[in-house]
Parts: C-alpha cells; structure tokens; sequence
C-alpha cells in the first residue's frame, strides 16, 4: 500500500472530540488518534516541519507532557536538538521557571539555566493553543536564557481562546482550527 501524501491527510478527523472533560461544558480535543495513525503522525510532523522551515530555527522549546510529542520529530527534521520545559521537580540539574496562568488554573514550567547559548533561534512547540499561557510561558523561559523565539507550532488551536493574539507579534502557526 502506498501511504497517503501528506498534504492528503485530513488531521482534524483524526481529533476525536471528547464532551465534558476536563471540566463540565468543556470539549477535549483528544489527539492521540493522530499519533496512532501513521499517516497522520507522518504528515503532523511533515507539515509543521514545512511551515518551520524558512525561521532559521536553532532549537526547538516543548512543554511536558503533549509538547514532546511532536516537538522532538520537528526538531530531527529541522536538524536541531529538543530542550525539555517540565515540571517542578523533573529536570536534574540547575533550572529557571515561570509560573503562569491555564484556563482551569496556575501552573509552573522548568527549563535547565545552560538550555541554550544567547542568540539561540527558538520555535516553541505544543499540541495545542488555547489561551496562550503555556505558549508565553515558554516564551518567557526562553528569552530569560537570552533565546529569541521565532515562532510558535501548535498542531491545533482552539481560535476562538485568543491564544494566538497573546503570543502576538511572534510568528504562529497551527495545523488544526477550530472556531467553536
């Protein structure tokens, strides 16, 4: 069988829609069915490889848990290393950290203090935008360690947040939209 091209692959059938989590009213976009599929993984990775391309990107920035997801994959393709941003208490050596506001909350991010030379060009990556705070926060990490953030991929976005304008002016680009 011949696998599809990846401009041929519909990802947003791939997101199934899950009602009421995490929270009453709240619809989860589950991507873990893209990750399955092979030629939607294939053509995820593919496309935000191409949109990623012409920013001179030196590194790529993910959150724990669902930026490594994807995030690792781009940075092969780009030929650059992956930093990891984690959670209190999961990365071994010195670190800085942000603490930032989420739709359900406050949360902290973590990245090691020599993540990065300055001047290092960064594309932030996640799964996923929704507000913006776990985007700005990596953001901020990493012009904290003097990095310049070039742009940000997401392979959904939930359009109707306003993440996007938070992360204004960077460069944004998603995969996936959804209005409502």
């Amino acid at each position: 069988m011949t696998p599809a091209a990846p401009d041929a692959v519909d990802l947003k059938a791939h997101v199934v829609d899950i009602e009421d989590h995490p929270a009453p009213g709240v619809t989860f976009r589950d991507i873990s069915p893209v990750l399955a599929h092979p030629e939607a993984l294939a053509a995820a990775v593919d496309r935000l490889t191409e949109a990623a391309r012409g920013l001179d990107v030196q590194a790529v920035v993910g959150a724990e848990a669902r930026g490594f997801l994807l995030g690792p994959a781009v940075a092969r393709e780009l030929g650059t290393g992956f930093v990891l941003a984690r959670k209190p208490g999961k990365l071994p050596r010195a670190t800085i950290s942000v603490t930032y506001e989420l739709e359900y909350g406050t949360d902290e991010l973590h990245i090691h203090e020599d993540a990065m030379a300055p001047g290092t060009r960064v594309l932030v990556h996640d799964d996923l935008l929704a507000t913006g705070g776990t985007a700005q926060a990596l953001c901020r990490l990493v012009e904290r360690l003097g990095g310049v953030v070039v742009g940000c991929s997401f392979l959904a976005e939930l359009s109707f947040l306003g993440g996007r304008a938070a992360l204004a002016p960077r460069a944004v680009f998603s995969l996936i939209s959804y209005e409502d």
